[in-house]
């Protein structure tokens, strides 16, 4: 039997090319979309209510087809800022509104091209709305679009009651990581702005760190966070997302890639390195810094050097294997569980651990694979049930206690010859690294695939119900369709897209199957 694939590729999953900020629409490029949708965890790594996140919910509650009626929203003095370019940073924002009055805090939302920027008075937000409504406002050379918030004060992490409060620490969120985030790597970028003490990377919830300016240098933080807030380290990708961080100091026990104390530089010594990577240029750095204009980053031994790679990076060496626990005991098997981790790369092997129930290790194609299943699939709710995703100690999963499960399936399969692992062919450059959303991209269906036939699907699976539909207009020359489907809520796309990705489809009268291939998509709406 022939397993079709789409000529024009997939336009979504996860890939190393992705230019992260710009992208084509997705007519042009396949279903390649715009991003609009961002995560945001606090310095515990526990998922907090985002002030971005409940901007775009009202504004859609308050708007339809994105027109937006500024007299529809109360005076705040929070500013909606829209409409930014692709290398804006919090500094720009500083630069071309406070004009206007004392501004108080900035969050950054890089991946929408927008930022909250709130004022230390109504008054100051109305006089931005105000010259907004009658010429244009320009932010690093681009006009930009403001609004009123619908939120009277951003989100702090420190939930300082202080709005001009201030920490020598920052959090650091790294988005779209598809190069690993090592102190070297931190320290080259934040250093020039001001002296570094000490570096702590934790990929609890995504990768984030902390970064310590010294106690007199608060100032430091501050220029750091003005200069590096939405900008790329890498262009396209891992960008970062900087906010104050609660505690005002870190406490670094040894010295390697995850972490780093620059005042006692013999805790221990930095292991090898090497593909180099050029670095951002930052325009805010201290005239007097001598920064290279390469990063190294770790050097990546084979698998089977497991036991070495852990001697020379030190005890904290990523791993190519995931631990995802709180699974549904009777939904979730191994097929399901590579139906979500295939997004974010190649999904070796699967183990159910008997040991401890709704628990199990995911063996992926590197560790930069696990470390983006962490940072998108941690904490999403599958089946009712939130999944906790994280870097295993192990550094490859062993078929061995393999058992039945609740549905009848082993605990155990490999997928290391699967052509449904989408990192591995010539089209795995333009995958999309792209979080759970509610509107899924469906490729490689069956040309003559109806609306009726794909609600059918739902039933038969018993998976909720897509609301919206939309075909694309395929090329003369492709034999298989491709679209979205809209879901109510993001939870719903990820259990339909758990279910059925890659479920087999048979055009009566043929022998030819067609493998139903499901992504999450960057559009906000249909």
């Amino acid at each position: 039997m022939e397993d079709r694939e789409d000529a024009e590729g997939p336009g979504g999953g996860g890939g190393y090319h992705r230019a992260a900020k710009r992208l084509r629409t997705e007519e042009e490029a396949g279903g390649e979309e715009l991003e609009d949708r961002e995560e945001e965890v606090d310095s515990t790594g526990e998922e907090t209510a985002s002030s971005g996140d409940t901007e775009t919910r009202n504004r859609r509650r308050a708007g339809k087809d994105g027109v937006e009626d500024s007299h529809c929203i109360p005076p705040s003095p929070v500013v909606h800022v829209r409409g930014l370019c692709d290398a804006v940073v919090e500094a720009d924002l500083v630069e071309a509104l406070d004009k206007f009055g004392n501004i108080c805090y900035v969050m950054m939302m890089p991946f929408k091209r927008q930022a909250l920027v709130e004022f230390d008075s109504v008054e100051s937000a109305e006089r931005c709305v105000s010259c907004g409504s009658r010429e244009p406002v320009y932010v690093a050379e681009q006009q930009a679009f403001v609004n009123f918030s619908t939120s009277q004060r951003i989100t702090r992490p420190t939930n300082a009651d202080d709005p001009t409060s201030r920490n020598k620490v920052l959090l650091l969120s790294i988005q779209n990581p598809l190069y690993p985030i090592t102190t070297d790597v931190l320290y080259t970028v934040c250093n020039p702005v001001g002296n570094v003490l000490r570096i702590v990377i934790f990929k609890r919830n995504g990768i984030q760190a902390m970064v310590e300016y010294p106690d007199d240098s608060v100032e430091d933080a501050q220029k750091a966070k003005l200069a590096l807030n939405g900008a790329d380290i890498y262009a396209g990708c891992c960008t970062l997302k900087i906010e104050y961080a609660r505690p005002n100091r870190l406490n670094v026990v040894r010295n390697d890639n995850n972490s780093w104390d620059y005042t006692k530089p013999f805790l221990l010594h930095r292991g090898p390195h090497c593909p180099l990577l050029p670095l951002p240029a930052n325009r805010y750095r201290r005239s007097s810094e001598e920064v290279p204009d390469m990063i190294a980053y770790p050097l990546c031994l084979p698998k089977t050097s497991s036991s070495t790679s852990s001697s020379i990076l030190g005890h904290a060496a990523s791993s190519s294997v995931a631990m995802v626990s709180s699974l549904h005991s009777a939904k979730m098997n191994c097929s399901r569980i590579f139906n979500l981790f295939c997004l974010y790369g190649n999904v070796e092997k699967v183990k159910f651990m008997k040991s401890v129930p709704g628990t199990a290790l995911v063996e992926m194609g590197d560790e930069y694979a696990v470390d983006r299943a962490v940072t998108h699939l941690n904490s999403v709710k599958v089946f009712g049930k939130k999944l906790n995703v994280c870097v295993s100690k192990q550094q490859a999963v062993i078929p061995s206690q393999v058992f039945e499960l609740a549905d009848g399936s082993s605990s155990y399969q490999d997928f290391s010859l699967t052509r449904n692992n989408r990192f591995s062919n010539v089209q795995s450059s333009r995958n999309i690294i792209q979080p759970p959303a509610p509107i899924l991209h469906f490729y490689n269906a069956p040309p003559t695939l109806s609306k009726h036939q794909l609600h059918k699907l739902c039933a038969e699976h018993n998976v909720p119900a897509f609301t919206n539909f939309k075909v694309f207009d395929a090329k003369p020359s492709s034999k298989t369709l491709s679209g979205l489907l809209e879901f109510d809520s993001k939870t719903d796309a990820v259990e339909a897209l758990t279910v059925l990705n890659h479920h087999q489809i048979r055009i009566p009268n043929s022998s030819n199957l067609f493998t139903l291939k499901l992504c999450f998509s960057t559009s906000s709406h249909l």
